[in-house]
């Protein structure tokens, strides 16, 4: 994901929470005449004052903030820059540096003029795709059509966004095309698309456009701050409930696409393994056999209604791979709709018995696909609440009666939870001590300290992470990290390192008959017990895997107006050196030998290296064989990578045989290999 996407879904995260809404909506405007009312204005002015105060950030909203709602704003609504021409954004500039003074006075015309100037862009634009559609394309003319337009100037004319449009409506047509797709049809379906959209566009009102430009004005603080309208709280919390039923996440609209947002532990997606976060669903089916519904330009709650269902009914759904890159081919997957089940996100342990010549070593795998605790039964003082620290020691007595000799916690794409849970499942391998420091927006430091002086398990300890790594995840991983307790292998974690707290306006004015609404703001931010903060670098392995994603594109650091890195004091703490520096280079030595040599390792790091490729295509050919190549190309690198995760090549290297459980992960396989040579290291 580049950074014109990620701007781009300030936008579509806004979306996600007035879709739900919209379609209950008559817009009895013509199109270009949406007006702020007194209620939204006198909003403006108080959530303004509250940001100001109550974030984390303590910044004032000045001219130079000014300039960043304005970018926000603009850039949102038109990211790919083919709506608003030059001309506009000219016309607009006379409110770069004065945004602030208008929401000092309760002023929204800029806001409206904006948005009034971009629904008659919108408009055109869809009208002239419609009959674009109609046209039969030369397959086989060698054109390119810019897929990233970030860096691109915007147009002067018209007609040179005609050009642009015709190639844009063409590489549609040829995409579908491409997926096997009759030509007539694909007219039909594009057709139906775009007047989906013409329609979306009709049913905005002015409550739509109002809380878009507050999240534009909530974002230039961080992207964790966001302005809900009333009802679109009430119906987002209502849509997460809901999304326990289904199948099992969470979605956003990511401008024509609904896109995975979360995968839910427990969930038949999660299950599956089929989906995951970004990923981009293009088609829904009902049951075995029912007609693939293409839902590209749908509106996010139609889509929504689709995909869930009765439990125990089959879905299909056509996906586009995020990771595949824009010229991938999509793939259709079933799943099984189905409630979350908490035992479905329990931890899960795993032996596996590594040799080193005529010495076995077993480790045990657990895997923490999330930090959870049932909050109402551990308040009504229930016995046998869930939780996950509960869960592992179950898991940790059973390994050590198996006579493991070392364990291998495995948080990779675990998003966080339960900030009590980090600390609790932190103390299972520590005395006791400090664990997390956070501090408010007074600056005043507390520090969250494991409180029991019982040590669950002292053996040797590996703490496997990947990108997705976040939030709670990096205040385990980043304090047996600090405490020396045990080896972090992986890639660099995410970089959440802030708190954020629901505030309801209606405290500011309670004399008020209209609701005001919602702020959900950053209160602070997580450092570790050495005073450095997780927030933006994450935690850095002790051990680096090579890695297909990059700090710059994905994670916190690739978020605009992302809170920064700093440090703290380092609170008190002692070290238990139950691993040293010296082990640590060893253990890397060990690593880079096996990068140079393994051709099983070898060929991971040139699949990454071919998937950046792909996330990194700025062009897509428009030549009907050539693009046909480029997809098969993709293929052949899915199909190399189902080869590399889904067998264990034994006899490749002589220096592992793993039993009892084939590794058909490759971070996985060498992450346990890292921990068997620290075994080797230790008995010498």
């Amino acid at each position: 994901m580049n950074n014109k996407k990620i701007k781009g879904l300030l936008l579509s995260l806004i979306v996600l929470f007035i879709s739900v809404l919209s379609s209950s909506h008559t817009n009895d405007n013509d199109p270009g005449t949406l007006k702020p009312t007194d209620h939204q204005e006198k909003v403006s002015m108080v959530v303004s004052t509250i940001l100001e105060k109550y974030h984390f950030r303590k910044m004032q909203i000045d001219d130079s903030i000014s300039s960043i709602i304005f970018d926000n704003y603009v850039n949102g609504f038109d990211p790919n820059k083919i709506y608003f021409l030059q001309a506009d954004i000219d016309q607009f500039q006379k409110y770069r540096y004065s945004m602030d003074d208008g929401l000092r006075s309760g002023d929204l015309s800029a806001a409206f003029e904006i948005y009034n100037v971009f629904q008659a862009r919108y408009k055109e634009r869809n009208e002239y795709a419609i009959q674009l559609i109609q046209e039969d394309f030369d397959y086989s003319r060698d054109e390119m059509i810019v897929i990233d337009r970030e860096n691109s100037a915007w147009a002067s004319t018209n007609e040179e966004l005609n050009l642009y449009w015709r190639k844009y409506v063409k590489n549609e047509k040829l995409s579908r095309i491409l997926n096997d797709t009759e030509e007539d049809k694909v007219t039909e379906n594009l057709t139906k698309r775009y007047e989906n959209l013409l329609n979306w566009l009709v049913k905005f009102k002015s409550d739509d456009v109002f809380q878009i430009y507050m999240n534009s004005i909530s974002e230039a603080f961080d992207p964790h701050t966001n302005y809900f309208l009333p009802i679109t709280y009430d119906n987002f919390m209502i849509g997460m409930s809901q999304s326990l039923e289904g199948i099992g996440a969470s979605l956003q609209s990511d401008n024509e696409y609904t896109k995975v947002a979360e995968i839910l532990p427990g969930g038949p997606a999660f299950k599956s393994k089929l989906i995951v976060k970004d990923d981009r669903i293009v088609g829904v089916a009902q049951g075995e056999d029912g007609e693939m519904v293409d839902i590209i330009g749908w509106r996010l709650d139609e889509a929504v209604k689709i995909i869930r269902g009765p439990k125990g009914s089959v879905i299909r759904l056509k996906i586009l791979k995020g990771e595949d890159g824009p010229a991938a081919k999509p793939i259709e997957i079933s799943l099984v709709r189905d409630k979350i089940k908490i035992e479905e996100a329990a931890p899960k342990e795993e032996v596996m018995t590594i040799y080193r010549g005529s010495k076995p070593y077993r480790i045990g795998v657990i895997t923490i696909p999330s930090f959870y605790l049932d909050f109402e039964g551990y308040r009504r003082g229930d016995t046998d609440y869930k939780s996950t620290t509960k869960d592992v020691k179950k898991l940790l007595t059973k390994l050590e009666n198996d006579s493991i000799d070392a364990i291998l916690l495995d948080l990779r794409n675990n998003g966080g939870g339960s900030l009590a849970e980090a600390i609790e499942l932190t103390g299972l391998f520590i005395p006791d001590g400090p664990v997390v420091q956070i501090k408010n927006t007074t600056g005043k430091v507390e520090v969250q300290e494991d409180e029991d002086d019982k040590l669950y398990y002292d053996g040797p300890l590996g703490v496997l992470i990947n990108r997705f790594s976040a939030s709670a995840s990096e205040i385990f991983s980043g304090a047996i990290q600090d405490y020396k307790r045990g080896v972090v292998i992986g890639e660099q974690s995410y970089g959440k390192g802030t708190v954020q707290n629901l505030l309801d306006i209606d405290r500011f004015l309670p004399s008020w008959d209209e609701k005001p609404g919602q702020v959900k703001m950053t209160i602070a931010k997580f450092y570790r017990v050495t005073g450095s903060s997780t927030q933006n670098k994450g935690v850095t392995p002790d051990i680096e895997l090579p890695s297909r994603f990059s700090a710059e594109d994905f994670g916190e650091s690739a978020l605009p107006s992302a809170l920064p890195w700093d440090k703290i004091n380092s609170s008190k703490f002692r070290i238990m050196n139950s691993i040293d520096d010296q082990i640590i280079r060893k253990l890397a030595r060990e690593h880079e030998k096996r990068l140079k040599d393994d051709p099983y390792l070898r060929e991971l790091i040139n699949l990454n290296e071919d998937f950046k490729k792909m996330q990194e295509l700025s062009e897509l050919s428009l030549n009907l064989e050539e693009r046909k190549s480029q997809q098969e190309e993709i293929e052949q690198i899915n199909a190399d990578r189902e080869e590399l995760y889904g067998t264990l090549r034994e006899g490749e290297t002589d220096e592992v045989i793993f039993e009892e459980s084939e590794v058909e992960d490759a971070y996985l396989r060498e992450g346990l290999n890292i921990v068997a040579d620290w075994l080797t290291f230790r008995i010498g």
